[in-house]
């Protein structure tokens, strides 16, 4: 109760600091105009064009002199800077152009210091370092900056400006006065706050502090206690670590520490901010402006510190369990413990402090940067100055990105011989370059050099030798030919003119980045002199500042994607993540089984990602496609029947269940399925599952959410039933199915009553299964111009993607539409042809288009993806070309919008959408367009026509037939079945021939005069085989006329085909495909034939063995046999393998010999390169040995005339319709009934066009 009221004490004195911080930040105001009362001197810049243009007239709204500042027409470089005397806090800026002339700036760049040598460029709140200026010459524009500068020196850089005038410039800068205490650290020296009592303990902690640096290693604060409690702060390869355990006394000796690393490049010499907030495990650790949450290692909440914290380092490295590293060295300002201010204290030598040789105001080193601008023109030449010990010696400091890059080039003096020293797949090389271009490799380094650290180089000769040293690494040595001196030196790149000129050839890339202390010959370059033009030459540099920017941070790679960068953009690794693009934001997975069958997939375990390229990841289920309902099913770890006796409710039986998904996806999977259930099985005796007396429960289960659930299978929430008596009734085995999808999956069982003799319990949870997906089908209708659909506004700063199904006649219309005050997101149909996709985050409107070569409005269904993210920005349309489109480098990252979002129509309520659109889908959630159009005038929920898709959703000649919320494939019609019409209803049939003989005959010859097909008919043929034999009838097809077409394999493999129209003439013979077929593969053969071909067919039988009608060779084939598989048989719309196999004892067909169904047309598909033959030989007669076992199975043709067969089905059908089937498997539905083959052969779908509306299968 002590511990409850302390903390409610320091909850409400968090929220009492909050408030008054609040309170007196609301009279703070920080924007007053710090430049109107500068003195001249203040004033600085490039260059003037004259007296009148001279810097300090640049003040906002003044007509002295010229009206403003303007540099001389031959300044390179032009900038301006301000020395407002002290280090102030700059909360905006304001330009505006040389007053009354065409002079002004358009856009510039915002560079402070504190010592105005050492320059950082200033990043607004995305990272973008460019400010828009202005349209004319007296308009004044405010920029007010997302977070304030702290510094003495602003320099205005100008980018862009008039192009019919020149640069003109006036300002002014916003902001206050700023207070500062300041401590020095010279990397031996510390602060130590030293606590009133032995050990201090705190369950709420704040630590802030700014600091600067200009090393990359350092700690800035630890502390610890004996009982294993620790924090430290330290500053880490340029990033900062902290360290923080509470009472775990095995990570205080351990090397497993882990680490929160925020920041980069810190070691800048330039401020920067930290916070520290902790109560209890709760942490948030910010730098700068990047946060991180996180919760702290160990069992307690509090975190005991003894005697003291030290800062600035650690004063006794040799203390057990203290960090061997490296103490800060630089400046710490504003330095507050838990409100305390440090340094304040120190300053004012109060006992508590021990400040070891800290200094109280900030040293500014001379370390001043240069940057290399241009991967392709930057470079600096300098003259080699004269050694007076010979030879020559380079020194100098490098940061990069980049992986290549040339960083070091001079002509020796034995010409036309240069060395040259590169960075190359980010390792630094040495090389010698002799006259004849023979590249000699001479010196490597180990490790890399592209990671944004610094790096010293240097580079001497001294006799035959070049020594190179990188850091503190043993250095290396190449061997020359001869003394020899360095020419000019060209740091960086070369100039683009003639190598032969320069002695100077970039090898791949010049060097994009930065360099400091360059020194030749033991002399340091004042690179202020090459800025004026007062010493060697240099093209694409910016001096005293260092641009490196860490483009990982933050990490915009999504789904833990890795972030790699080079100097001007950033790279995703989306290896092993289940996501791809440009930032790992698309799922490579469907988002449900529903989706795999659409894509045409069958049963099995496939990756789903239930929310698409929202945060969770993909998780593995099985997809059974079996039923009309494709079946999501995810499994747990207890699937087998358990076993329970002895629990009590007081000691209760208690199992938990781990599913193969998390608990989020598995809420995501249920939430999108149409409905869900799961079996529980449970039998017991002697064990009640609710007291007979007052009917509170026994046994419950626990849901989803944690709630304790007590009603089972069959019944609503809340209402108790199932339980067990006492008399012994319950051995019976109990199913019950669990169908509430909101409470599903089981998460836990708990049985509290088999405790007594003989008493126990069975039970079994099964698996959670879904059916349906809600988005597929979700719809709406637009009916009216006016109307829309509304929804709150995208969040979708960073990254968005939009996808839905349309289909319309309207020649354009907005498909959505969400607005900021100047970002802005759409995607519309701009005409009948051609979908665009615009956005604008601040760069300027971008627009994509992708235009199709057919109309997109003729009322069929389109696809529509597009995506953006902070890389690029891409439009797909159908199966069209992808167009996509690079982000700039620099530009504004976010899209800041605050409207709602509107479907089918915009707020103007214009250029509305007329039509359908469906499965709108953003950033992988779905948007429920019908609830919305429930409650919408001119728009209706749900969308006629679902068979119009772009894509063929039902497959084999089978027929799409409409449905009110889904659609229906009729494979009546097709050889095969399935919800798809893909799976074929014999599968495959596997033969054996050793005589001939027919294997189907059509007994009933009166029908040929019956039926006939017109000499203009179509015929249409097909079917699948493989075999490894040949010559091999396949298929005929013969009259009563002695007309035939026979499909046979020649004696070479190749498939022929035999046309005996006329009986007066030789057949013809046409060979589609002269390479062999017989290879084991399955093979598909489909044969159309033209109207123009006069033939008079009465379908008679299907041979697989001629008479004296067939010619000597269609004979040959089929008295040789046939060996192998034959599937999927169709003739026009008979499917005469699939009445067969269905109808075996039929008047109306006749079989002879072995006719066997198999799967192994299925299995060829996975296991082509085996011999059919030996395969199927061996499944059928793995016992038998004799060589005659091959006997017929084998047929090649099935023998059925389609005459009589469309005869009796016609027949059958006017006059004897009193019976209709469908297909479903492979067994026909309503033949297990059938009084006769012949009954049932005349409910066969193969034969009827007619089929059951109840009985057909659905796609939802």
């Amino acid at each position: 109760m002590v511990e409850m009221s302390s903390l409610t004490i320091a909850f409400i004195l968090t929220v009492l600091g909050i408030f008054s911080a609040a309170l007196a930040a609301s009279h703070y105001n920080c924007d007053g105009p710090l430049v109107s009362n500068l003195l001249h001197a203040a004033f600085e810049s490039s260059s003037q064009s004259s007296a009148n243009n001279a810097p300090h007239f640049a003040k906002l709204n003044r007509r002295d002199g010229a009206g403003g500042w303007s540099p001389q027409a031959t300044d390179r470089q032009p900038w301006i800077q301000l020395d407002l005397r002290n280090r102030m806090e700059v909360t905006a800026i304001a330009t505006q152009g040389r007053y009354g002339s065409s002079d002004w700036v358009s856009g510039y760049l915002l560079l402070f210091s504190d010592t105005g040598r050492a320059w950082k460029q200033y990043r607004q709140e995305d990272g973008v370092g460019r400010f828009a200026g202005n349209v004319n010459a007296d308009g004044v524009v405010l920029q007010k900056l997302s977070h304030s500068i702290r510094s003495r020196f602003l320099r205005f850089v100008p980018l862009d400006w008039n192009p019919s005038g020149w640069v003109g410039l006036r300002v002014e800068v916003y902001g206050c006065a700023y207070k500062s205490y300041v401590a020095d650290f010279d990397g031996r020296s510390s602060l130590l706050y030293r606590f009133n009592q032995k050990s201090m303990s705190t369950v709420k902690d704040v630590i802030s502090l700014r600091f600067k640096s200009r090393q990359a290693e350092g700690v800035l604060l630890h502390g610890e206690g004996q009982r294993g409690d620790y924090i430290t702060l330290e500053l880490h390869r340029g990033r900062l670590a902290l360290y923080l355990n509470l009472d775990d006394t095995r990570l205080r000796f351990s090397s497993g520490r882990v680490a929160v690393t925020l920041g980069s490049l810190l070691d800048d010499q330039h401020w920067h901010s930290v916070l520290i907030e902790r109560f209890n495990k709760q942490v948030n650790f910010t730098v700068d402006s990047h946060t991180e949450h996180f919760r702290t290692k160990g069992e307690g909440d509090s975190l005991e510190v003894d005697y003291e914290l030290s800062f600035g380092g650690i004063p006794l490295p040799g203390k057990p369990g203290t960090f061997l590293r490296k103490n800060f060295h630089g400046c710490i300002e504003n330095l507050y413990y838990n409100g305390i201010n440090v340094i304040d204290l120190a300053k004012r030598r109060k006992p508590q402090i021990y400040s070891g040789n800290v200094t109280f105001s900030c040293s500014e080193p001379q370390l001043v940067s240069t940057t290399f601008l241009s991967s392709s023109s930057s470079f600096l030449s300098l003259r080699a100055m004269a050694s007076s010990l010979g030879g020559f010696a380079v020194r100098f400091q490098f940061r990069t990105w980049n992986p290549d890059g040339l960083l070091l080039s001079t002509r020796l003096a034995l010409e036309p011989q240069r060395l040259e020293l590169q960075i190359s797949n980010s390792r630094l090389d040495g090389f010698w370059i002799n006259c004849l271009t023979r590249i000699y490799p001479a010196a490597s380094t180990g490790h890399k050099v592209n990671d944004g650290l610094w790096h010293s180089v240097s580079l001497s000769s001294r006799g035959l030798q070049v020594t190179m040293t990188l850091d503190n690494e043993p250095p290396s040595t190449i061997d020359l030919e001869d003394h020899m001196e360095a020419g000019d030196l060209y740091f960086g790149g070369c100039p683009s003119s003639s190598p032969a000129d320069t002695g100077c050839e970039n090898p791949t890339l010049a060097f994009q980045g930065c360099m400091r202390l360059i020194s030749v010959n033991s002399q340091p370059v004042d690179l202020n002199l090459v800025r004026q033009g007062r010493l060697g030459n240099y093209r694409e540099l910016q001096f005293n500042t260092c641009g490196i920017h860490d483009r990982c941070l933050p990490n915009f790679c999504e789904h833990g994607g890795q972030c790699s960068q080079s100097w001007s953009t950033f790279y995703c690794d989306c290896s092993g993540t289940g996501y791809n693009g440009a930032t790992c934001h698309n799922s490579i997975y469907e988002v449900s089984c529903e989706a795999y069958r659409l894509a045409g997939s069958s049963s099995g375990y496939f990756s789903i990602d239930p929310d698409g390229s929202g945060p969770l990841g993909p998780t593995k289920v099985y997809c059974n496609m079996t039923e009309d309902k494709v079946w999501t099913v995810v499994t747990h770890n207890s699937t087998d029947p358990i076993r329970v006796q002895g629990s009590t409710l007081q000691k209760p039986y208690i199992m938990k269940f781990n599913y193969s998904a998390s608990p989020e996806q598995l809420i995501a999977l249920v939430a999108g399925s149409e409905q869900c259930q799961q079996e529980i099985v449970y039998s017991c005796r002697k064990s009640r599952l609710f007291n007979t007396w007052d009917g509170s429960p026994l046994s419950w289960w626990v849901d989803q959410a944690g709630e304790r659930r007590t009603y089972w299978g069959g019944f609503l929430p809340g209402v108790q039933q199932c339980s067990c008596s006492l008399e012994e009734n319950c051995i019976d085995m109990n199913y019950f199915f669990l169908s509430y999808k909101e409470h599903l999956p089981v998460s836990e069982i708990v049985i509290g009553d088999t405790n007594r003799t003989f008493s126990e319990a069975l039970y079994r949870i099964g698996p959670l299964r879904c059916y349906g997906d809600k988005s597929t089908w979700n719809a709406a209708s637009f009916y009216q111009e006016s109307s829309y659909l509304h929804f709150p506004t995208l969040q979708t700063e960073l990254s968005a993607d939009l996808s839905f199904y349309f289909k319309t006649s309207a020649p354009s219309g907005v498909f959505l539409e969400n607005l900021g005050l100047k970002d802005f997101i759409r995607v519309e149909l701009s005409s009948p042809s051609v979908v665009t996709f615009s956005f604008d985050v601040g760069n300027g409107p971008v627009i994509l288009a992708v235009k199709s070569h057919v109309p997109l409005n003729d009322r069929q269904w389109h696809y529509v993806r597009a995506e953006r993210s902070v890389k690029e920005a891409s439009l797909q349309v159908d199966q069209l070309p992808l167009r996509f489109l690079e982000a700039p480098s620099d530009g504004h990252l976010r899209l800041r919008l605050n409207s709602q979002l509107f479907v089918g129509g915009t707020a103007a309520r214009q250029r509305g959408f007329l039509g359908c659109i469906r499965t709108l889908t953003i950033n992988g959630v779905t948007v429920n367009l019908e609830e919305r159009a429930k409650m919408t005038p001119g728009v209706s929920p749900g969308c006629p026509g679902h068979c119009s898709s772009s894509s063929s959703l039902c497959h084999n000649r089978g027929r799409c037939v409409e449905k009110n919320s889904g659609y229906v494939c009729d494979c009546s019609q097709s050889a095969y079945s399935g919800p798809s019409c893909k799976e074929g209803a014999e599968s495959s049939v596997t033969y054996t021939f050793q005589e001939p003989f027919s294997v189907m005959q059509n007994r009933s010859s009166q029908a040929s005069s019956v039926y006939r097909e017109s000499s203009r008919a179509r015929e249409n043929m097909a079917f699948s085989f493989m075999t490894t034999q040949s010559p091999a009838m396949l298929l005929t097809v013969s009259t009563f006329s002695q007309q035939y077409i026979a499909v046979i394999l020649a004696r070479n493999g190749s498939l022929q085909i035999w046309y005996h129209l006329h009986v007066d003439r030789r057949p013809d013979v046409f060979s589609p495909r002269p390479t062999s077929l017989v290879d084991g593969r399955l093979h598909r053969i489909r044969i159309h034939q033209l109207p123009s071909w006069e033939t008079v067919i009465i379908l008679c039988s299907f041979w697989i063995t001629g008479g004296e009608n067939f010619d000597e060779e269609v004979m040959q084939a089929g008295s040789k046999g046939f060996i192998g598989c034959l599937s999927s048989v169709q003739f026009n719309h008979v499917a005469p393998l699939k009445a067969a196999l269905l109808n075996r004892g039929s008047s109306l067909v006749s079989v002879r010999g072995h006719l066997e169904e198999s799967n192994c047309g299925l299995l060829a598909d996975s296991t082509t390169s085996h011999p059919l033959s030996g395969k199927c030989e061996s499944e059928k007669h793995d016992n038998d040995t004799r060589h005659d076992s091959a006997v017929i199975g084998g047929v090649v043709t099935v023998v059925v005339c389609f005459t009589l067969c469309a005869v009796a089905v016609m027949t059958r059908f006017l006059y004897r319709h009193r019976y209709k089937g469908t297909y479903h498997t492979n067994e026909a539905k309503g033949t297990e009934f059938a009084e006769t083959a012949d009954a049932a052969l005349r409910g066969d779908p193969a034969l009827q066009d007619a089929m059951d509306e109840s009985k057909k299968e659905y796609f939802i």
